[in-house]
């Protein structure tokens, strides 16, 4: 197709009014509601411009990227009103066409007002369709935005080198990763680490982080074990013309999620306080005599006709609104609605401590006295207290602390009995791995304690970024044996890829001379010098099903596990044994 084929069919577009708007969600997982939806355009099913990369792509060369821009605009906000979607929508706006000569400021104040669509409901996504350092024109773009009242997400954070000044400078109220980082994100420790950081990041400039592009089940996982909230990908659903409006339908349920093996407890019973509620439409005056009744209530939720918490009030914040002048004349008969927070937190009972405890520290605004919500389904349930999660969470590291072990800080013996117990009583299918170095003693008499510590080290970090942190764990028995415990699905995969892990972080332990040979010469066990092979790996394994948990307690299935490790170490070199439970049962009948 010539450029003049494709400006000509640009600007039969243009003229005839003819992109598509479609619509994505963006999912608040502790809330389990819409934020709101990301707006993306597509030109006509059977024009050469459908895709938004060869659309925008001439639009720049054209110098009508401004034009494109406010047809897709135009288009998103009427869609979005005729629907009456739920929450923010998210505009993607590129700076340079701010900058065109055909652009107007106002504009999309005007468009937004003709649809009835207040500007603190948009979320003005800046995006960069190339690269610029032009920081000053990015700077104008923001203020021209927010002075109207929008917020501002950055787009694709990681994807330019110039993502985390922008984020500097720019102080966006969003930021949202790009798909690479979450691409795998559970199977690679590297980009957990990115996120980690990232999120860390958030909380010091008071943004909120929005992972996309989210595909697979274990990618959600995995982010919502390390406490991003905002969420968003296919896996969740497509952008459609007339999106889902209840998150219920597109979140995996409570009920079905994965518990967590390194995790006391399956759920928020012991945070959970039942207290009562109050519709939307109460009348200040009534929720003002309930907490003068109640001394020591902190919070009430606020419920819509459906029982579903849409804000809270905290006794100090009522307290503050209705000192101003002539506040409680002017509020004691208007609905609590006008003054309750919507700015809170609501978790479902089947989340985690740990996940809750992530919220709170995720939330710049969280005061340590106030409440957050507790609900079944995104029914309410009561509140729950944070300083009763941070007294919970305190106990479990010391806990922890207590039963580590002192070298590589991974759960210890009792901690692994819970685990292996836990297990048990669950009757999930689970491959338990017992992992034992070869040549480690004779190593130790070579090379030092200190070297081998390191030996030590390293594997447990190895056995680390093979974990999903949402279903696995890793603890350390003693000395150079450990246990893992697995999901089913992928099992052998990352056991080979743990041995290759392994192989190659042990390669800077040893003298020349020793990786040269293969070998190394030290004392056996009887005190007479033998040739022993370099460090490897022999891993015990126990397939356990759900049919044979009844049947174990954790000391039996400790031992399988020992027995599968003495079996593997019978092999030379890297080796793994693999003892059924189902095999086990039908030998015992």
């Amino acid at each position: 197709m010539t450029m003049t084929e494709q400006l000509n069919a640009l600007g039969s577009i243009l003229a005839q009014g003819s992109l598509h708007s479609l619509f994505q969600p963006i999912l608040c997982l502790s809330e389990r509601r819409i934020l709101g939806y990301e707006a993306l355009s597509r030109g006509p099913s059977n024009s050469p411009l459908h895709s938004p990369v060869a659309l925008f792509a001439v639009a720049s060369q054209a110098g009508r990227l401004s034009d494109l821009e406010m047809a897709c605009r135009e288009s998103a906000c009427r869609r979005f009103s005729e629907q009456q979607l739920p929450g923010k929508l998210f505009l993607n706006i590129s700076p340079e066409s701010l900058m065109e000569t055909a652009h107007q400021p106002g504009r999309t104040l005007q468009l937004l007002h003709d649809f009835g669509i207040p500007p603190s409901q948009v979320v003005i996504e800046l995006t960069e369709q190339t690269p610029t350092d032009d920081f000053d024109l990015l700077q104008t773009a923001l203020h021209h935005y927010r002075n109207m009242g929008f917020s501002i997400a950055l787009d694709d954070l990681g994807a330019g080198y110039s993502s985390l000044r922008l984020w500097s400078e720019l102080r966006p109220d969003y930021v949202k990763i790009d798909r690479h980082f979450i691409d795998g994100i559970h199977q690679d420790a590297l980009k957990r680490e990115f996120v980690g950081s990232i999120l860390q990041i958030a909380r010091a400039s008071r943004a909120q982080v929005i992972a996309e592009g989210i595909e697979l089940p274990e990618e959600l996982a995995v982010l919502t074990e390390m406490g991003v909230d905002l969420v968003q990908g296919y896996l969740l659903c497509r952008p459609q013309e007339q999106p889902p409006q209840e998150a219920r339908l597109m979140l995996p349920k409570p009920e079905s999620a994965n518990v967590s093996l390194n995790e006391e407890g399956s759920d928020l019973s012991a945070l959970l306080s039942e207290q009562p509620a109050v519709d939307q439409d109460t009348a200040t005056a009534q929720v003002l005599e309930a907490f003068r009744r109640q001394a020591n209530l902190n919070s009430l939720a606020v419920l819509d006709g459906r029982g579903h918490p849409v804000g809270i009030v905290h006794r100090h914040s009522l307290s503050d609104a209705l000192l101003k002048p002539f506040a409680t004349d002017l509020f004691a008969r208007k609905p609590i609605s006008r003054l309750m927070s919507s700015d809170f937190l609501a978790v479902e009972l089947s989340q985690s401590l740990q996940q809750v405890s992530r919220l709170l520290t995720s939330r710049a605004r969280q005061r340590i006295e106030e409440d957050f919500i507790i609900t079944l389904n995104g029914d309410y349930l009561g509140l729950g207290r944070v300083i009763d999660v941070l007294k919970l969470i305190t106990e479990l590291k010391i806990q922890q602390a207590r039963y580590a072990n002192p070298l590589t800080l991974l759960p210890g013996n009792v901690p692994i009995q819970q685990c292996l117990t836990r297990l048990l009583q669950q009757q999930r299918e689970s491959v338990i791995c017992y992992v034992d170095i070869d040549s480690f003693k004779p190593f130790n008499d070579i090379y030092g304690y200190g070297r081998g510590d390191e030996v030590l080290l390293c594997l447990a970090q190895c056995l680390n970024d093979r974990v999903d942190p949402s279903r696995d764990f890793v603890g350390h028995i003693g000395g150079d044996d450990f246990l893992l415990v697995l999901g089913p699905q992928d099992w052998r995969k990352r056991l080979n890829q743990l041995l290759d892990d392994f192989h190659t972080q042990c390669r800077r332990f040893y003298r020349a001379e020793h990786l040269d040979a293969g070998c190394f010469v030290a004392l056996n066990r009887q005190g007479v010098r033998q040739e022993f092979a370099l460090l490897s790996l022999s891993i015990g394994v126990v397939h356990l099903h759900p049919q044979a948990c009844e049947q174990l307690d954790a000391s039996q299935l400790a031992e399988l596990a020992s027995q599968a490790k003495h079996h593997a170490k019978d092999m030379e070199g890297y080796s793994v044994h693999v003892i059924n439970s189902m095999d086990m049962l039908s030998a015992a009948v």
